[in-house]
């Protein structure tokens, strides 16, 4: 391996990061990492002398090509069919596996990632670059193709945008453990009250379906109506639905296990004050493609 490119793989868990935080896509993070190798492996030997950061000079390639990724998806998910979820990251532990480390990142949490999707694109780009990548101004607005008093901007509205919706922090371990835990028992008993109890007042269920698996086309709030909408759908396709195995999904603890009579859902869980607040289930199976066997 050159020396090129053992510097560009030390870069490539951050590169993803970046572009998974700016698409929700792992699919089109990958290819934009690959198209930053490209370009600049087709550099001149007098360009690519010029390159005196080599992550700032990808990371700013990455976050050019993802942007218009982002806004060729806007109009694709004006005719997605219900709730549109990121694409699930979903890892084992092992250190070897690449998504290992992207999901450290505290912004990749799905319940983090939600909330970029109230930003408009230039808002997204410029949030993810400067306030988790910490990337200059003056290459934000060349990316967005603006100036730098207006990158700034975008910035500061992503911010307050952010601030306000307010997504709750990464639960411990330990925390997250207990609840999922007491979680399926209260599932295998078929117990409402248990279930209800372990649920937080603003609770909100997000299913990701597109259409193409049944699944609520709209989100579900409130503890009574999600826990009603968990056990009808057990009563529904029988208990097999209880057959969910652990799973870390965008580096907190989740579940993956089946969704009706064929579908599987990869499922996680957002935790506040001891409770969940959110669930988020991910059953459309083109975002299921790149799950660990």
């Amino acid at each position: 391996m050159s020396v090129e490119a053992s510097a560009f793989q030390e870069h490539r868990a951050h590169l993803v990061a970046v572009g998974y935080r700016i698409t929700g896509s792992l699919a089109d993070a990958e290819d934009a990492v690959q198209e930053a190798w490209l370009r600049l492996d087709g550099l001149r030997p007098d360009a690519r002398a010029e390159v005196r950061d080599l992550r700032a000079w990808l990371t700013t390639v990455v976050g050019r090509i993802c942007l218009d990724r982002l806004r060729s998806a806007a109009v694709r998910r004006e005719r997605y069919v219900g709730p549109w979820l990121p694409e699930p990251l979903v890892t084992t532990g092992d250190p070897d596996d690449p998504l290992t480390a992207v999901v450290r990142d505290e912004g990749v949490r799905m319940a983090a990632m939600l909330v970029l999707e109230r930003l408009t694109p230039a808002q997204r780009v410029a949030f993810v670059l400067h306030e988790a990548m910490d990337t200059p101004f003056a290459a934000i607005a060349a990316i967005l193709g603006c100036t730098e008093a207006t990158a700034r901007q975008h910035a500061s509205r992503a911010r307050r945008a952010v601030a306000d919706a307010d997504p709750p922090p990464r639960a411990t371990a330990a925390e997250h453990a207990a609840v999922l835990t007491a979680f399926a028992d209260a599932m295998a008993r078929a117990d409402q009250d248990a279930l209800v109890a372990l649920l937080h007042p603003d609770v909100v269920l997000h299913n990701d379906s597109d259409g193409r698996v049944t699944a609520a086309r709209r989100p579900v709030a409130g503890p009574d109506k999600v826990a009603r909408l968990l056990l009808g759908l057990v009563d529904r396709y029988g208990r097999h639905l209880l057959d969910f195995r652990p799973v870390v999904v965008n580096g907190e603890p989740g579940t993956i296990g089946p969704a009706g009579r064929s579908a599987i859902a990869v499922n996680a869980f957002a935790l506040r004050e001891g409770r969940i607040i959110g669930i988020y289930g991910v059953l459309n199976p083109e975002k299921l493609t790149r799950l660990p066997a």
